[in-house]
């Protein structure tokens, strides 16, 4: 089989993304963050800010790893900004999941924002876990985007 014909090449990121993308602005303080991602149970929320006049504009991603590593440190008393470790790297709802594992492997990013390729408005999230998902599907590619969007932001996110 051709690789184009693989299920990385039919299946784009709108089809796997978590529509549900918590955010926070740069000054909430670590604790609420903490407290947000052990409620909705997932790996990072996507910082907010006023960029160059444009509000509310995706500024960095604060994942586990650097919330942990703040924890190690001492994380109360501290906000977002100050440990938000991760760019932001987005892609079109309309790139195909070779795409997204090729931006996460030059980015070192295990999350994603897919965003609107006009407005850029954030519209949801891919991860590592939602691409090997797809991979443990490959054998039955007709379930790959009901099973992925079936996962609205469960474990591993």
């Amino acid at each position: 089989m051709d690789g184009r014909d693989s299920v990385f090449f039919r299946t784009t990121a709108g089809e796997v993304m978590h529509e549900l993308l918590l955010t926070c602005e740069a000054d909430t303080p670590l604790v609420d963050v903490a407290q947000r991602m052990a409620t909705h149970g997932v790996h990072c929320v996507l910082v907010m800010r006023d960029v160059d006049g444009a509000p509310r504009s995706p500024w960095a991603i604060v994942s586990d790893l650097d919330l942990m590593a703040a924890a190690a440190n001492d994380l109360y008393g501290r906000v977002a900004r100050e440990i938000a470790a991760t760019p932001v790297v987005t892609l079109a709802p309309d790139e195909p999941l070779w795409r997204a594992a090729q931006l996460m492997s030059v980015h070192s990013n295990s999350h994603l924002i897919v965003a609107d390729p006009t407005s850029h408005r954030p519209l949801g999230i891919i991860s590592t876990l939602d691409i090997a998902r797809v991979a443990g599907t490959a054998s039955d590619t007709s379930a790959v985007p009901a099973a992925a969007t079936a996962q609205q932001h469960e474990r591993g996110r």
